[in-house]
């Protein structure tokens, strides 16, 4: 995950952070690619249908930042590739450090394909 293409847009609230998401379902993997506009880039395998790319995008920020599913809720865009996503109980300098702890381990990490 890179911020080349801008900041990553937080807003801290009285029970966590906030952040912008643009998804990409039907994805060839899932990750968590880069900031975009504000907006933290995430491919998602699964289609968008009944759900399944907000489960995938779900699932895949708590396994990224090491927290459980149901602190992670999606609180505006539902039906859209742009989502607002409430992170509970995480201050945006904790957020920015799991993100980039997070970067720093896939850059890394050897290439599966090779």
């Amino acid at each position: 995950m890179s911020e080349g293409a801008g900041q990553l847009e937080l807003r801290e609230t009285p029970v966590g952070v906030e952040l912008w998401v643009q998804v990409t379902p039907r994805a060839a993997r899932s990750e968590l690619a880069e900031v975009e506009g504000g907006a933290l880039r995430v491919r998602v395998t699964a289609p968008p249908v009944e759900g399944a790319a907000n489960r995938a995008l779900v699932d895949l920020l708590s396994e990224s930042l090491g927290l459980p599913a149901r602190r992670i809720r999606l609180i505006a865009g539902g039906r859209s590739r742009r989502k607002r996503v409430l992170i509970e109980g995480l201050r945006a300098d904790e957020l920015r450090a799991r993100l980039a702890a997070r970067a720093a381990r896939t850059a890394t990490a050897p290439d599966p394909n090779r």
